[in-house]
């Protein structure tokens, strides 16, 4: 069975606003902190704006993701993934690393921390 926060990671590899939707709850307390600039929400519009309309957007084909969810820290979980990506610009990988908090099978509070955009060999 996949986590929360691995789903939360597959949702943002196959681009599935839907999905991504369903698993943040109505009043979230989100920050992202990419290699240029921190992101912020309260609501899941706000993460998909952010994680969907700004980090990966739909030129950017993920083509592999690798991801981990490592034991909860008391009640913060942890999920690291990686993401193999072709666009215009050429082959990236991306990784990220999430802690979230969640109520009712919904995440609530989140925090994650981007690589950004690198080269790939």
């Amino acid at each position: 069975m996949t986590t929360l926060g691995e789903r939360f990671a597959d949702a943002i590899a196959t681009h599935d606003r839907d999905a991504l939707s369903a698993l943040i709850a109505d009043e979230v307390d989100f920050r992202g902190l990419t290699p240029r600039k921190v992101w912020d929400a309260t609501d899941p519009a706000g993460v998909i704006d952010a994680v969907l309309g700004h980090w990966f957007e739909d030129t950017d084909r993920i083509s592999s993701a690798d991801r981990a969810e490592s034991d909860p820290v008391s009640d913060t979980r942890h999920v690291s993934y990686r993401f193999q990506i072709d666009n215009e610009d050429g082959p990236q990988v991306a990784e990220q690393q999430a802690y979230y908090r969640e109520e009712d099978g919904r995440i609530v509070w989140m925090r994650v921390l981007c690589s950004g955009f690198r080269p790939r060999d």
